[in-house]
């Protein structure tokens, strides 16, 4: 008896009563055939009261075989699972389910399986898949002539290929960019590998590489013992180094990556991090060590090769970082490196350790609507060559800061129609060597010329607060009146050597010095701004705003000015530029405090057109009406010098830039002598990043020379960097810096890359030089990705 149902119509579970086999397989086993592409080793539940909805041509029942049988078109839908197929057939002796015809399994995450034939029992456990295809969720795809699954664990390909390169769409028989061919391809469920047997690797269609047998980890496995790929890397002073990464997958919340580096110049480095996870924070450590071979192959008389006759053979680190949420307002971190000289992580790229300047820390910030709280203790590691004591060395002066504070509070309510802002300053420092210099740099012999730092203990607690409110007349002019006041309290604990080092350089100058042990100051602002914004408008539809801009700040003098009474740790940069010229204080931190009656004048201008084009300009002048002028006064890094504020009217500083809709931008700022026009200080910057496959950009920057300040000769450099693409995928590109008052190429370097959905290759090679002695130093650095199976080269660009 055969039961035949014409007519293309769903047919809920409850009415299905001759299917209630097919209904069961589907409910404990559909979504299981994804572990046969590699996916997961359950299959995904599912959910508790669905029901089944088959939609086909045609529904056979056969009571005599005991099988019900669709065909044409066949969609059968359940808990989030599609079966689609020609024909669908169930029998219910064998309990196994059958579908041909371009057969598709959709599982309810995504993943594609597709095959002309799919034969598998009720449970999945085992099963037959005849011209299989698959396409996981992370778009990785698997292709066999016939796979088998055996015990609900072990699936293998036979004939298979692998690829995490997507088909292409015009030609989608064409080899992608990379694939592997294998006579057998393993997937262990319970293991979570992919293991590759008598494989190919091919590129581009082309077998490159024969490979007897490989394991890899399931592309849905994020985590799992075993080497990494292989790394290779080059420069002058180590050599060549390969380097093996081994991965320890301890537990789901901590791990180890051991690495392993042989530079064929300096021997074996040893590396190895641990890593742990929390549920609010995570932190690692870092160890790192080599007994260096050829200390001699870097530069003499350096921190990397150490003094002459004891040559630096061990060389080690350890670092550490942390962060961890304490709650949704506060986080405490730490980020610390301890290293057995003073340029270690930066010789061997130590990854996250590697900064020229890198700042120890331990802190912990707080954020809470316009309240903000940071406290910290840090030390600043200059990572440099050259040898302690040594005419410019910089690491053995810097000192530990123990702590810092800064809190900032704006009240939500406003106060008088205006807003307030209080800010909260304070830091702690000693230091155990006096950072002096010298007329002629580091010569003992001559006067001293600033004092950088003193030897010591020093503290300082810095309280400001700011209220200001906008009114807009009925011409459209804003006026904005400011009340400000700041106070502090230091405290100075200096060694007699820095106390003679100030004396000297005093007489030098023949101004006085007291040093203060102990001393309060305070200072307040009355500020008074003007803006008048003018809107033009054009007939081509573009507009221009003009906005004359006039402050005036009064204030009484600074305190402790006219001598070197006071130590400046945090006030030591001075750039005066178009950016700054509105300050209401220009100095850059709070050991030194603006005083004196001031004004500063300016126009600013802003434009945009129809065809997308903007422009930009800001011009004007400071002037000191009244009081003693800051920037002109004593200080024991000579800060104000050269500023272009030492004088009652400032030099003319301003800027102009434009962008274009086509990618075009460039910029040029400047500071001019305040008669003459003399250029003092001048910056140039232009880019290109448009439709075309160029992109370019260039910088050119001037300082006059600051003798006081330390520098005694006017500084020039350029930098020029170009990339193309030469079709999508192909690019090439460079850079290179000059330093043109020293006439030295101090960096350059150029590359080529390929990049797309499933593989990448760079490859670079970059050369620096010393601005003193020109030697040379090289690195090549390349590396090649495939998508899922991992990397192989440097772990990253030998130049930026």
């Amino acid at each position: 008896m055969r039961p035949v149902l014409q007519g293309r119509r769903p047919i809920r579970a409850a009415l299905l009563c001759g299917v209630s086999a097919l209904a069961c397989l589907f409910a404990g086993s559909l979504a299981t055939a994804v572990p046969a592409a590699a996916q997961s080793v359950e299959a995904p539940a599912v959910p508790a009261g669905s029901q089944m909805l088959l939609e086909s041509d045609t529904l056979v029942y056969d009571n005599d075989n005991q099988t019900v049988t669709a065909v044409g078109g066949v969609q059968i839908d359940y808990g989030g699972n599609k079966l689609v197929a020609q024909r669908v057939e169930y029998d219910r002796k064998t309990k196994r389910l059958v579908a041909t015809g371009n057969a598709q399994l959709v599982q309810s995450d995504g993943t594609k399986v597709n095959s002309e034939h799919i034969d598998i029992t009720d449970d999945f456990a085992d099963g037959f898949v005849n011209a299989l295809r698959v396409e996981t969720v992370d778009k990785t795809y698997f292709g066999a002539e016939s796979a088998e699954r055996i015990g609900g664990v072990l699936t293998t390909f036979h004939n298979g290929v692998y690829t995490a390169c997507e088909p292409c769409e015009d030609k989608p028989d064409k080899a992608p960019i990379w694939r592997v061919k294998a006579k057998k391809i393993i997937w262990n469920g319970q293991k979570k590998t992919v293991r590759f047997e008598n494989s190919n690797f091919e590129f581009f269609g082309f077998p490159i590489a024969f490979l007897p047998a490989f394991e890899i980890a399931d592309p849905t496995v994020k985590r799992k013992s075993g080497f990494l790929m292989p790394g290779i890397t080059f420069n002058s002073k180590l050599g060549t180094g390969i380097t093996v990464p081994y991965y320890f997958a301890l537990s789901p919340t901590y791990d180890i990556t051991a690495r392993g580096t042989y530079y064929t110049n300096q021997g074996f480095l040893g590396e190895a991090e641990w890593r742990q996870r929390f549920n609010n924070g995570q932190y690692s450590l870092r160890i790192a060590g080599i007994d260096q071979r050829k200390p001699w192959k870097f530069d003499p008389n350096t921190v990397d090769s150490g003094p002459t006759g004891d040559p630096n053979k061990f060389r080690g680190m350890m670092g550490t970082k942390g962060q961890f949420a304490i709650n949704s307002r506060w986080n405490f971190g730490w980020d610390v490196l301890l290293q057995t000289d003073k340029n270690f992580s930066t010789t061997y790229h130590i990854n996250g350790y590697d900064a020229s300047v890198h700042r120890s820390e331990v802190y912990l910030t707080g954020l809470n609507d316009r309240n903000y709280f940071d406290l910290r203790a840090m030390h600043f590691e200059v990572q440099e060559k050259t040898l302690e004591g040594v005419a410019g060395s910089r690491d053995e002066f810097q000192p530990w800061v123990l702590p810092s504070l800064d809190y900032a509070y704006i009240p939500d309510a406003p106060l008088a129609g205006g807003q307030l802002s209080v800010n909260l300053n304070t830091r702690v420092i000693r230091r155990d060597r006096l950072d002096e210099a010298f007329i002629s740099a580091y010569d003992p012999t001559t006067a001293v010329q600033r004092v950088r730092g003193i030897e010591g203990n020093s503290g300082r607690l810095t309280a400001e607060a700011e209220w200001k409110r906008s009114f807009i007349t009925d011409g459209g002019m804003v006026i904005t009146p400011l009340l400000a006041f700041q106070a502090d309290a230091n405290y100075l604990n200096a060694s007699s050597g820095s106390l003679d080092a100030v004396n000297q350089m005093a007489a030098a100058q023949g101004i006085s010095a007291d040093m203060r042990s102990s001393f309060t100051r305070a200072m307040a602002t009355a500020g008074l701004e003007f803006r008048w914004p003018l809107l033009f408008t054009s007939l081509t539809g573009g507009s221009h705003i003009i906005e004359p801009t006039a402050q005036l700040f009064v204030r009484p003098n600074e305190s402790y000015v006219g001598g070197l009474r006071v130590p400046n740790e945090d006030a030591q940069s001075m750039v005066f530029d178009a950016t700054t010229l509105f300050e209401r204080d220009k100095f850059s931190g709070y050991d030194r405090i603006e005083g004196g009656t001031r004004a500063n004048v300016g126009v600013r201008y802003s434009g945009s057109y129809a065809n997308g084009w903007t422009t930009n300009a800001l011009f004007g002048q400071s002037y000191q009406l009244g009081g003693t002028n800051s920037f002109a006064q004593p200080d024991l890094v000579n800060v104000g010098a050269y500023s272009g504020l030492q004088n009652d009217k400032s030099d003319y500083v301003g800027l102009a830039g434009f962008t274009s809709p086509y990618g075009l931008s460039a910029s040029v700022s400047g500071r001019f002598d305040e008669q003459t026009f003399e250029v003092r200080r001048a910056e140039a910057k232009a880019a290109y990043s448009g439709s075309s496959p160029i992109s370019a950009y260039a910088q050119y920057a001037f300082i006059q020379a600051q003798p006081d300040y330390g520098f005694v000769e006017d500084r020039h450099e350029v930098t020029l960097g170009a990339s193309t693409r030469l079709n999508q995928n192909w690019r090439v590109f460079g850079s290179g810096t000059y330093d043109i008052q020293t006439r030295v190429l101090t960096g350059d370097g150029v590359g080529f890359a390929y990049d797309d959905e499933c593989f990448t290759y760079l490859m670079t090679v970059s050369e620096s030089r010393d601005r003193t002695t020109r030697e040379v130093t090289r690195n090549i650095g390349f590396n090649i990705s495939f998508r899922t199976i991992g990397d192989f080269g440097s772990t990253s660009s030998s130049f930026q």
